[in-house]
């Protein structure tokens, strides 16, 4: 299962656009959190774009977990159709 996961995800990787922008977003979330959890001194608005950040993360990996799923699905009707 997990190799059919990644086989979806490469080949979104590929052939998707969004696939691909979500993933570039997805990784420039994750280094602007890690990059805003590495100050020691935070201010309050640290917190609020932590927060933001989080959300933004989340949603761009909701939409890629939705994009591999309709790719797998449309793979698995497409080995029954044959």
């Amino acid at each position: 299962m997990k190799l059919q996961y990644e086989q979806a995800r490469e080949e979104l990787l590929q052939s998707n656009a969004e696939f691909h922008r979500l993933v570039e977003e997805h990784a420039r979330y994750d280094r602007e959190l890690a990059e805003l959890l590495r100050t020691q001194h935070r201010r309050p608005e640290d917190e609020i774009e932590k927060a933001r950040l989080k959300k933004l993360k989340l949603q761009a990996k909701d939409r890629m977990e939705e994009l591999l799923h309709e790719c797998r699905r449309e793979r698995a009707e497409a080995v029954q159709a044959t």
